[in-house]
């Protein structure tokens, strides 16, 4: 091939404007190239495709159909020269916060997002939907973001806002129903003619109604069916939706914008008098480059031309493989050709025996074809692609089904791949084709040789992949196990194929596919062997069959990836599985036949989510109380809300990266930078002894800022390189040398409470005589409890910019944290320089939950002492992988406890030691500690305990806050013990919880009273029971068990209570600063952060309120150590009390200075009234501050008061579990929070949502594992760490606020209560739905031992607690459980 007939520019659309790119960067993905230019609502959250915050719309013209196709993609994986002849549309692109598109506008106005990171992207997949079809179904709005993730919201609200565009739902005025479903049925507003909720108003986000006391509402006291939305018998929640939803406008696909005519004359050909389409080659003149040289053919023969010339160059297709492997594993391909543009490879047709799939096809594509496909062939002859369909329904995200390929899929050699297993037992035959145009033919059962190995030659491509048609008496399936069940990799997957003789069920062929068994994808030979020529549907085969898969697949207790004995027990149970979907089918009537509705759980239609949120209309105050929308949510929606890597760089700003320790304990013998140094870009490397002043942080100064002598955790960092791009500091810092000589490293609390390695605190609380207690009981269990580690997962990962002024060592800090003031003195100390000096800024975060109130102090200070050293603006932002290794997380407890009963259930005595994993260093454990002793009581009365408190030292990332901060972790060791206690005495859990609840002025273990008015525990469980008809539900589950034998049902209930204040006495204050401008405008500073939690929102209704302002005067810029010092960090759940005052408090000083001029001026406008106070000389500046009373505890005289006061709350949780994969349904929730009077309702229940989610994943998903091998994290980023999914919601999820009967006598800002951390907890009513589900299993199974359910009950620890045959038969002999396992829980 000529150089004539390659193009070296890449010509796209992006949001409807032309672009050429002349010589395009090779290495530089979509992402990196949208965030250059602008687009920052393009967001990178994990960097390998798993979160979906990166989503953009990529717009192609399909010339086979003359019409353009639309899909969502990954920006950070979707290379930048793959872009030529696309449109590539950002939420940019969508509309603007003055001027939103009906997506934003309704996401924003119905609180769907709170920390907004996500948000964009979740917009995005839709846009993408409604742009392929604009009246989706219910169903399929919610399948369209199994590749997005959200770690603020659960998900509910953001499902309710996208189904307003479910296929003839949209009308002024309508809801989303308790069904899931929109309801029209409210068209008419509350119910009476012209009611003012169909008033049409020009757009804003609706401000609160002015306050309503006449009793007649806005409707004139008319019969509403609801009530009036403004009056306090309507439920509010449903009437503050109504009001948002009024301004919406039906969507109109006709609007949209169309496919830019040139790309589409441009793609045809027809562009030879304008830029011309033709192949690309670029060459990379970067001497740093990864890729070297670019092909991108435009047909088949070309493609063979380049390969014939490149044989060792790397074939790229949808990038999702390549893409990780050049982000995470840093390999180099120098040489690479684009495939997906050549038509050759995507073409499927049918030939002789079945269908011939072009090796290219993309699997959205390929899903579509297989829909097609056995539409036109029927069941009979479409089994195989039925089965492939089903695999592609749970393989990863829809952002990576638009752009991966079949070929890429096969190719790739995957041992978990999940579509391998069922090409191998359909038969499947690949077409190889080399350069010079040679085919051969390939089964695909010889195509895998060895791990990540395949028969394809060098100079060779897959062309296609051949599925034959199923036979008459054949059936196929596929199955799969995932820790989530949605956008997850698989533990094991599998095909499976039988075909049997009609007349006598003699097999005559059948083959077992499976992956995650073998370092290939395998075929079983063994069970095969022992079916074939046998009957099918004799129970001796089957048992034969799942013999023989036990003997051929027997993992070794040491595999790769773990969970031995899980992996060989999911084989036997799809095997059973099979079996039974198999003989229905066949009408072979068989005992596992009649079970087959319970096995086929693919087959079911997914349910809805649904649900209801609950409380009552707000009449009294003007805006305090009210469902304001997040004052940023239009700005998240739109992408205009900025965090600190979107500020844009200042001068000739610098990057850093970190150099991460290599050992989970060592000494440094020696750091070699030469290597570093001498790489393209880089401009520093420090090490500590460039640190001018302090090398020590922290609270108790116990922690380097970088390492002088020795290192304590893997990926420590060691050293900081600055360069001029964050490529070039990475790679520099993968060039930097250091030698180590090891030390005994301890990773695990069982391990560290072994070696006895502590931290010097020892924390004990005292109360009665636990011995005298456990004497007089009748009964005296004792066991063990764990609460396991849990990541942030905040989307945004830590970060900060320094920006130096160069003068008197000055420093603007921007970062993303939750403690500025932390950050600053951290900064000021490492610098050595006065506190005044350092100015930190933090206008939003992407989420904190706790994780970025101490660490990333530690962020901040490496980006200033970058700054200090090169006089230039040094960024630095964490990759997620590094974040998740370094930044600390909720660190995991064990508890040793002994508790003592009545026989009836009487609770007399706890005797409990905790032991914390905190890490390396102290951080913040001991407070974490101080808490979880505190909490460790949970609701229930313990006349006499004895707790005793520990900090475990290891060789892991310190221990940190994390939302909850001990509380949780105590908690469900309490309930864990509990409901031990409940099995060996033979009652029901709910029965033994409900009779040992405190009661109104019970004094807890450390001493504090709860007030009698504010109490409210048994009141909400009573209330809670009674409305969900506990009593009914548990005799439905109980009787969906008596009949079920695959599938049990589990039904729990719990209660909370947290305590809401800093232990640490003078953290609990506040402070703000509050201006009046002459123009009638108001800026208010404050001490709080936002990350999310709507707290600025909140403050601006406290201004409004007070001011009697209109909530659209009040302004928050951002928060600031020049503007708010000496702050306590955003924590604690405790901010809106303590900043709320200290906002009221300026407020208040101002509003009284106003009042002469509004009685003097009473119908000027507030404008006029500011500037007269002005030219009057009158301060309209005020500071406040607030220090909340009467708290203050001694832990060595345990004397006075913890907490202020109380949040507490109730849910109810029902689940289905799989019995055979240990798979799970949430089928429902119920949560009725006590908030106290809340400042923003809709917030709130935002608040408990997305506590209550994170509650769940961290007891029943979330699993932190640790190699013991080298202490290296082995679940870093979320293809490993799996946080719940839109699509793990429960099914039906109800929250309602308890409604104070009188005054609760709180001395809070407006009566109000903290709401972040404590509804976390609840998402272990979860966990004990599951363990009811597993007690019925066992029951079923006559298993009589105590069931003790480790935490989190991942699939894999609730299959294996079942205890049935198939776990005895797959067990690994304990004899055999040698040498070091594969991943430890910490």
């Amino acid at each position: 091939m000529t150089n004539s007939q390659f193009s070296s520019s890449v010509l796209f659309y992006l949001n409807g404007s032309r672009r050429v790119i002349d010589d395009v960067d090779l290495d530089m993905t979509l992402l990196q190239y949208l965030r250059s230019t602008g687009m920052t609502s393009v967001k990178l959250g994990c960097g390998e495709g798993g979160c979906g915050a990166c989503t953009v719309m990529v717009s192609s013209y399909d010339t086979a159909t003359n019409k353009p196709r639309h899909y969502a993609a990954n920006a950070c994986l979707f290379p930048l020269y793959a872009v030529d002849g696309l449109h590539i549309v950002t939420v940019e692109g969508l509309g603007t916060s003055s001027s939103p598109h009906q997506i934003q506008l309704r996401l924003a106005s119905l609180h769907s997002f709170q920390c907004g990171f996500c948000t964009a992207g979740f917009v995005m997949s839709l846009y993408v939907l409604l742009r392929n079809n604009p009246q989706p179904s219910e169903l399929e709005i919610e399948e369209c973001f199994d590749g997005n993730l959200c770690r603020c919201t659960g998900y509910r609200p953001i499902l309710d806002a996208a189904k307003t565009f479910a296929k003839d739902a949209w009308k002024s005025g309508s809801l989303i129903g308790p069904d899931g479903l929109v309801n029209v049925a409210q068209a008419n507003g509350c119910g009476v003619k012209d009611c003012c909720q169909l008033q049409t108003n020009e757009f804003s986000l609706p401000e609160p109604a002015a306050s309503r006391t006449n009793g007649a509402g806005c409707c004139r006291g008319g019969s509403a069916k609801l009530g009036c939305c403004k009056s306090a018998t309507v439920n509010g929640a449903e009437a503050e939706k109504i009001e948002a939803m009024k301004q919406f406008r039906p969507y109109d696909e006709t609007q949209e914008p169309i496919f830019p005519p040139f790309l589409a004359r441009y793609a045809r050909g027809e562009t030879t008098d304008e830029h011309c389409r033709l192949a690309l080659m670029i060459r990379n003149r970067r001497v740093d480059a990864q890729c070297k040289l670019f092909y991108r053919p435009l047909s088949l023969k070309q493609l063979l031309a380049i390969i014939s010339e490149h044989p060792e160059a790397k074939i790229v297709a949808g990038s999702s493989e390549i893409g990780i492997e050049k982000t995470f594993k840093h390999s180099e391909f120098p040489v690479q050709v684009y495939v997906s543009d050549v038509p050759e490879l995507r073409q499927v047709e049918e030939v002789a025996g079945g269908i011939s799939f072009g090796a290219n096809i993309t699997l959205a594509r390929f899903n579509s074809a297989l829909q097609q496909l056995s539409e036109q062939h029927g069941l009979v002859k479409s089994q195989g692609f039925a089965a492939l369909k089903n695999a592609l329904k749970f393989f990863a995200g829809n952002q990576i089904r638009n752009v991966a390929t079949l070929a890429g899929n096969i190719a790739t050699a995957s041992p978990i791949s999940d579509l391998n297993p069922v090409l191998l037992a359909t038969g499947a035959v690949l077409t190889l084709v080399s350069g010079s145009g040679a085919e051969r033919q390939v089964p695909m059962s010889e195509f895998f040789l060895s791990y990540r190995r395949t028969a394809l030659q060098p100079g060779e491509i897959l062309r296609s992949v051949f599925v034959p048609f199923s036979r008459p008496y054949e059936i196929v399936r596929s199955f799969k196990q995932a820790k989530r069940k949605d956008d997850d990799i698989a533990i094991v997957t599998c095909g499976m194929r039988v075909r049997i003789d009609p007349k006598s069920r003699i097999v005559e062929e059948a083959a077992f596919g499976f992956g995650g068994m073998a370092p290939t994808t395998i075929l079983a030979k063994e069970p095969a062997a022992a079916c074939k020529g046998k009957t099918w549907g004799n129970s001796a085969v089957l048992k034969q069959m799942m013999a023989a898969c036990q003997q051929e697949l027997q993992l070794p207790y040491t595999v790769p990836g773990g969970m031995a004995e899980y992996r060989t027990a999911l084989t036997c149970s799809f095997i059973l599985k099979f079996w039974a979907i198999s003989c229905f089918h066949l009408g072979i009537d068989c005992e596992e036949a009649k079970f087959v509705a319970e096995m086929d759980l693919d087959a079911e239609e997914r349910a809805l989510v649904k649900g209801q949120q609950a409380y009552d209309s707000v009449t009294d105050r003007m805006v305090v109380g009210k469902g304001v929308a997040h004052l940023s949510a239009l700005k998240h929606t739109t992408g205009e809300a900025r965090y600190v890597d979107d500020m844009p760089p200042v001068g000739d700003e610098l990057h850093m990266a970190m150099v991460p320790s290599a050992r989970a304990h060592a000494r440094i013998v020696s750091i070699d930078s030469s290597q570093a140094l001498a790489a393209p870009g880089v401009v520093k490397v420090l090490t500590s002894s460039d640190i001018p002043a302090a090398n020590v942080w922290n609270i108790f100064h116990d922690e380097e800022i970088l390492p002088t002598n020795t290192v304590h955790h893997m990926a420590q960092p060691v050293a900081l390189v600055i360069a001029r791009t964050r490529k070039q500091a990475q790679a520099g810092a993968r060039l930097v040398q250091v030698e180590y000589e090891d030390l005994p490293a301890i990773l695990t609390v069982q391990d560290a409470i072994a070696k006895e390695s502590w931290f010097p605190e020892v924390r004990q609380l005292k109360n009665g005589d636990v011995d005298a207690a456990f004497a007089s009981a009748d009964v005296v269990l004792s066991g063990e409890s764990y609460s396991p580690v849990q990541e942030h997962f905040y989307l945004e990962t830590m970060g900060a910019i320094a920006v130096p002024k160069n003068e008197d060592g000055e420093i603007d800090l921007y970062a993303s944290t939750q403690n500025p003031t932390e950050a600053q003195m951290v900064c000021a100390e490492v610098l050595g320089v006065p506190a005044a000096r350092i100015v930190c800024h933090v206008k939003r975060m992407g989420g904190g939950f706790g994780g970025k109130e101490s660490r990333s102090s530690l962020i901040a200070a490496f980006a200033a002492l970058g700054a200090h050293h090169t006089k230039q603006s040094v960024r630095l932002m964490l990759d997620r992988d590094m974040d998740m290794m370094i930044s600390g997380q909720r660190g995991s407890f064990l508890g040793r406890w002994t508790c003592a009963a009545t026989r009836d259930g009487r609770l007399l005595g706890m005797r409990m030691h905790l032991f914390a994993n905190g890490g390396f260093s102290h951080d913040l454990s001991l407070g974490v500690l101080d808490r979880a002793m505190s909490h460790v009581d949970n609701c229930f009365r313990f006349p006499a305990t004895e707790i005793i408190g520990r900090i475990c030292q290891t060789n892991t990332q310190s221990v940190t806050a994390f939302r909850g901060f001990g509380g949780p972790e105590s908690m469900i060791i309490c309930m864990s013990m509990l409901s031990e206690l409940a099995q060996h005495l033979d009652m029901p859990f709910e029965q033994l919880q409900r009779i040992n609840l405190y009661e109104p002025n019970d004094v807890t273990p450390f001493s504090q009273k709860l007030e009698g008015q504010d109490w409210n525990v048994p009141r909400m469980w009573d209330e809670l029971s009674a409305e969900v008809q506990y009593d009914k539900l548990r005799r439905e589950v109980d009787e969906f068990n008596a009949c079920s034998r695959y599938r049990k049902r589990g039904l729990a209930i719990i209660p909370t209570k947290f305590g809401i204040s800093f232990g640490v006495k003078h953290l609990n204050q506040g402070m703000a600063l509050v201006h009046v401008y002459m123009d009638g405008s108001v800026l208010v500073a404050h001490g709080g952060t936002e990350m999310g939690q709507g707290l600025h929102t909140k403050m601006a209704q406290i201004a409004a309120e007070t001011l009697q302002l209109p909530l659209s005067t009040i302004f928050i810029s951002e928060t600031a150590t020049n503007t708010a010092a000496n702050t306590s960090p955003t924590a604690a759940s405790a901010s809106s009390d303590l900043n709320g005052f200290a906002v009221y408090n300026a407020c208040k000083k101002l509003a009284d200075r106003l009042r002469p001029y509004r009685e003097q001026m009473p119908n000027e406008p507030f404008s006029k009234i500011a500037k007269t106070a002005y030219l009057d000389r009158c301060d309209l500046s005020a500071t406040g501050h607030y220090a909340t009373p009467d708290i203050g505890f001694d832990w060595q005289t345990q004397q006075g008061q913890l907490f202020f006061y109380f949040t507490q709350g109730c849910a109810v949780a029902m689940v289905e579990l799989d019995l055979l994969t240990g798979t799970h349904t949430a089928l429902r929730t119920d949560i009725k929070m006590d908030v106290g009077r809340s400042l923003n309702k809709a917030i709130d229940i935002g608040q408990i949502e997305g506590a209550f989610t994170q509650g769940y994943g961290m007891y029943a998903m979330e699993e932190y594992l640790y190699s013991p091998k080298d202490g290296r994290l082995l679940t870093a980023g979320p293809g490993n760490y799996k946080i719940p999914s839109a699509l793990d919601c429960p099914r039906e999820l109800n929250i309602s606020l308890l409604e104070p009967k009188e005054p609760n006598g709180l001395k809070t800002i407006f009566s109000s209560k903290g709401i972040g951390e404590p509804p976390l907890f609840l998402g272990a009513s979860v966990y004990f739905a599951l363990k009811d589900a597993v007690l019925a299993a066992r029951k079923q199974m006559n298993v009589k031992q105590l069931l003790r359910l480790e935490c989190p009950a991942t699939p894999e620890v609730l299959r294996l607690a079942c205890e049935d045959e198939i776990v005895e038969m797959t067990r690994v002999p304990k004899e055999q459980k040698q040498g070091m396992p594969f991943a430890v829980r910490i």
